[in-house]
């Protein structure tokens, strides 16, 4: 039953929050605003407040509860180059086989998505869209790929541009596949990323292609980071390795999203 918009007072308001994100992990501005009958600017306003005493981080249309355990911090792309090494050359080699000459394809940043670049650099008649200067850079001498970045500013963090510039070059295009790296992903909130502009930038990726191929090993599997760039059910194909929890293959698989897999360790 809805309340009337003035029967719950803003304490009150943001302490049933707080319950709701402890017992489902999330929450959404839409959903809250519609239960408790106020704009969705409160509610963000709500969000703001508790982010700001550490109860929740705001993510894509809502927030996230708290948790320091599983809010995995960002590492330079020169350190992230050096975990699961193995495991990512293999995931890119089988990501590779999916790609047939004349395809358009967009590679996100990453080192996982680094490896794919390699092994697509003596493939013939392709196009690819990359944000990533590494990316780029492999790429540059591959004669049967025809490069495009999407321009904008660089983030040296992870060697990614972002921006309204990279946003604006993918919307002028379509594209069959994107390959999308992940900094976590989480069954119940989706597939996340630690930079705000980045997941901006990665959901007009999925908006422009025709399939999304999510490219990760099993290390960030029930991690989640601040951003959210989309619902895990929105994935087509994952590739990643043997690591991968049972709940999350078998969750995954009844939401549709086919799944493929690599030996994993070293």
């Amino acid at each position: 039953m809805m309340e009337s918009k003035n029967s719950v007072s803003t304490s009150e308001r943001r302490e049933r929050i707080i319950q709701q994100l402890n017992k489902h992990g999330s929450v959404q501005v839409s959903e809250l605003a519609a239960q408790f009958q106020v704009s969705s600017v409160t509610i963000r306003n709500d969000l703001a407040f508790l982010e700001k005493q550490g109860v929740a981080t705001r993510s894509y249309g809502g927030a996230l509860v708290f948790d320091p355990m599983s809010a995995p911090k960002e590492r330079a792309i020169s350190d992230k180059s050096l975990l699961n090494a193995g495991v990512k050359l293999r995931i890119g080699q089988l990501a590779a086989t999916l790609v047939a000459p004349g395809t358009r394809v967009i590679l996100d940043s990453g080192t996982t998505t680094q490896q794919l670049a390699s092994c697509l650099s003596s493939h013939q008649d392709l196009i690819v869209m990359t944000n990533g200067l590494n990316i780029a850079n492999v790429l540059a001498d591959a004669p049967g790929v025809e490069l495009f970045t999407t321009g904008g500013q660089l983030r040296r963090t992870s060697l990614s541009f972002y921006g309204t510039q990279a946003e604006q070059s993918l919307r002028d295009y379509h594209f069959d596949l994107l390959f999308l790296g992940v900094d976590g992903l989480d069954l119940e909130h989706g597939v996340s990323t630690h930079y705000e502009a980045e997941a901006r930038l990665n959901r007009c990726m999925c908006e422009v292609a025709d399939r999304v191929v999510v490219v990760t090993d099993s290390s960030k599997f029930r991690r989640t980071s601040l951003h959210k760039i989309l619902d895990t059910r929105r994935i087509d194909t994952l590739i990643t390795d043997t690591g991968i929890p049972s709940d999350y293959l078998s969750g995954l698989q009844q939401a549709g999203v086919k799944v493929m897999q690599v030996e994993a360790g070293v």
